[in-house]
């Protein structure tokens, strides 16, 4: 099994899901890193100091801070990445969808494993790194499956002014309030949360953290 693996992820409520897996796998010798220019510099340091990682784990999307970055997608790390260390393991763990930004991965960039966030990521990221170390590239399932079986959601106006306020660090409470200033309606409380509900159960996320994470990644805000 892999001793030597760099996890680039910047949500700690998707770390936990890593780290159990890690844990599970008695890989000795993982590392963390939430920005994608330190994960690189720690994997070219680590060539230098000819112990380089054997596996790299990726999230795609990456939130902004004042922290400026050259490297701001788990994309463009994995092809800096590649430039310095080709033969580096890569394992993508994002909730991307779309398949053609999967197949990109895989054609362009050479990645080994895609595993889709979800409630059973902790199993197929097992799964993925199982494959990954014997040679065999892995995909999650319910990706493989034909488009029209996928969990689809159309995002109103209303959707993604909802979501977009929560990015921009708006209270759900608040969310009211703003809402009857613009003189937007329904505006009540109850159907503000009814709708946030609907809205993660249909993309199969557990809280408003991880939505608004989708919804960047999907460039839907």
């Amino acid at each position: 099994m892999f001793k030597k693996i760099l996890i680039a992820e910047d949500y700690e409520s998707f770390n936990i899901s890593v780290q159990k897996v890690v844990e599970d796998l008695k890989i000795s010798q993982p590392k963390f890193d939430s920005y994608c220019d330190t994960a690189f510099d720690r994997i070219k340091m680590a060539l230098q100091e000819n112990a380089p990682f054997e596996l790299l784990i990726t999230d795609l999307s990456f939130d902004a801070d004042h922290k400026k970055q050259k490297l701001e997608t788990g994309q463009q790390l994995v092809e800096a990445v590649r430039k310095i260390q080709p033969d580096l393991k890569v394992i993508v763990f994002s909730v991307e969808k779309r398949q053609e930004i999967i197949d990109k991965l895989f054609n362009d960039q050479k990645i080994n494993a895609y595993v889709k966030k979800g409630r059973e990521d902790v199993t197929d990221l097992k799964r993925a790194i199982k494959s990954v170390y014997n040679n065999e590239r892995f995909i999650s399932y319910d990706l493989k499956k034909p488009s029209k079986d996928k969990n689809a959601f159309e995002f109103s106006t209303f959707d993604t002014q909802l979501v977009s306020l929560l990015a921009n660090g708006m209270l759900v409470k608040e969310i009211p309030l703003y809402l009857k200033e613009k003189q937007i309606k329904p505006s009540s409380m109850s159907y503000i949360e009814k709708k946030l509900s609907n809205i993660r159960e249909s993309l199969d996320v557990k809280s408003n953290e991880q939505l608004i994470s989708v919804c960047k990644d999907f460039g839907i805000i």
